[in-house]
């Protein structure tokens, strides 16, 4: 796939991208002048900027979902570049990402993942990835909130799901956190297709909370069935609607 939707918004970008990589850098390095919450909102400026330049409209749906305190990991189903833009841009606050290593050390990918204070791994590394989620679970467990995508990765599935990786969900079984499913739909049409000027309708639904007391008693492979199987069931119901769900809010 050629993705010239995504190369159109990044090439028509490059002035802002060259301008605000270097404020980022400073944002990421001062850390006594700039707060968590400062660099999140700089890297949410950078991500509103690509959204508009994509011609992308998101729709949310469920914030009521997401607990107001203390810590908790969204999992998400996984299409395309704009993913984790569209649910870090709409939700309530600081989220940090799990970001798979080689795409996170990429221009702009690099300065994005620093200003939300994300993780990265190599899946490939098993000694690397038990410290990266157990260094995930610890920051949870501090009232962190994380997203992470247990496809870790996609390839052109468009709304459909791909495997679940199931050491992702050890970091939930350390931090006995609560467990948001998210359901994305249409995300890839933002940037992972071939007409630069086509606009893009995408949706984001925070799914009812998971908590320890339910999942608990499980094996991370059977909380990932749970997961996926909740995703999944939203999935069905949205591509089987003939109605438009209540917009509760959206950019």
């Amino acid at each position: 796939m050629k993705q010239f939707k995504f190369k159109f918004t990044v090439a028509s970008s490059i002035f802002f991208i060259m301008r605000n990589v270097k404020k980022a850098r400073k944002y990421i390095a001062d850390t006594e002048n700039y707060s968590d919450i400062d660099r999140y909102n700089f890297a949410c400026k950078i991500i509103e900027h690509m959204r508009k330049r994509s011609r992308t409209t998101t729709l949310v749906f469920g914030k009521k979902n997401l607990p107001e305190n203390g810590g908790y990991i969204l999992y998400s189903n996984h299409q395309g570049k704009y993913d984790a833009l569209g649910i870090l841009l709409n939700h309530p606050g600081p989220c940090r990402v799990l970001w798979e290593r080689k795409a996170a050390s990429k221009y702009l990918a690099k300065e994005c993942c620093g200003l939300v204070g994300g993780q990265t791994i190599d899946f490939e590394d098993i000694k690397d990835s038990i410290l990266v989620l157990k260094k995930i679970a610890e920051d949870v467990q501090e009232g962190k909130r994380y997203l992470i995508f247990p496809e870790g990765r996609y390839e052109g599935n468009k709304n459909e799901m791909l495997d679940f990786r199931t050491g992702c969900f050890y970091c939930s079984l350390k931090s006995k956190a609560p467990i948001i499913p998210v359901a994305i739909y249409d995300s890839y049409k933002a940037m992972d297709i071939n007409n630069i000027f086509k606009k893009a309708i995408t949706e984001v639904h925070y799914l009812s909370p998971i908590y320890f007391e339910e999942y608990g008693k499980f094996s991370k492979s059977e909380i990932a069935d749970l997961v996926k199987t909740r995703i999944a069931e939203k999935m069905k119901e949205i591509k089987s609607r003939r109605e438009p769900l209540r917009i509760e809010s959206g950019k």
